[in-house]
């Protein structure tokens, strides 16, 4: 416990003490870092069991639990991923596209927080330690970005890069947003605003609507810097022209939509005591 100091008269006088979490509560990140909440990871993948091995290895071993949708592959990604986190939970989709595996895997997950990366190497599972960072001090939603200070990319081209930029300029001036990248798949969020999301597509579009929905919510959107790679090995699914397409009737779509309103923050633990330790 440790008290609440304040100034009254020019005199320091101690508060009373807060509780503090058990330590049990808290998983070690480094010797100086510890967290409370529980992390989910959402993995969807369709054929992908080269790329996974580099994949779970820079997901975090205090991440609690795994969620890995598989897209009906006809390789051994389920296999694989088995090997490497026995503990894994698989979910195989019923539908068809990105959307679609993720409202799959973020309707299994279990834990506080839902961190969602892609199968294909492009995400770096050591970041999401500053996704959980940004959530636990206040922000509802994290959204990595390759144009923050710190963020980049080795994998956009320059027809993806005009599109991206176009399409973030357009969210703005509609939702008054200040996003500087719209069309990423590093996005992080507390598991209570679910509902608020309410993921209803199918395709590359669902970014942009999770970022959309969420500041018609009124969410508190944080981004961070973040580094995409290249695919290491196959072939993407992405086509610039048609999900680009994709991505702008979502967003105008959007704007006739009336957005749900968040879930309150629970009370039950207070939040100074939720959180970085």
């Amino acid at each position: 416990m440790s008290p609440e100091i304040t100034k009254h008269n020019g005199k320091l006088q101690s508060g009373p003490l807060r509780s503090m979490p058990p330590p049990s509560s808290f998983t070690p990140v480094t010797p100086h870092l510890a967290i409370s909440p529980t992390v989910s990871v959402v993995v969807p993948a369709m054929n992908e069991a080269e790329n996974l091995p580099h994949v779970f290895a820079t997901i975090p071993q205090w991440v609690d639990e795994i969620v890995l949708v598989d897209g009906n592959s006809v390789d051994d990604t389920v296999a694989v991923a088995r090997r490497l986190r026995p503990n894994v939970k698989v979910v195989t989709q019923t539908g068809k596209g990105k959307g679609d595996a993720l409202a799959a895997g973020f309707a299994a997950c279990t834990c506080d927080i839902i961190v969602m990366i892609d199968a294909d190497g492009s995400t770096d599972g050591r970041e999401i330690i500053n996704f959980v960072g940004a959530l636990v001090t206040g922000a509802d939603f994290v959204k990595g970005s390759r144009y923050a200070a710190g963020g980049g990319s080795d994998d956009l081209t320059l027809n993806r890069r005009l599109g991206n930029k176009v399409l973030t300029g357009i969210v703005n001036v509609m939702y008054r947003t200040q996003y500087t990248d719209l069309c990423y798949g590093y996005n992080a969020f507390w598991a209570r605003h679910l509902d608020v999301l309410d993921l209803d597509c199918d395709g590359f579009e669902v970014e942009t609507l999770m970022n959309v929905r969420a500041a018609k919510a009124g969410l508190k959107v944080h981004e961070v810097p973040s580094h995409e790679r290249n695919r290491i090995h196959g072939e993407s699914n992405l086509h610039v022209v048609r999900d680009g397409f994709r991505v702008l009737k979502t967003i105008l779509k959007e704007w006739r939509r009336q957005p749900s309103p968040p879930q309150p923050e629970p009370t039950a633990t207070p939040a100074a005591d939720r959180g970085v330790a």
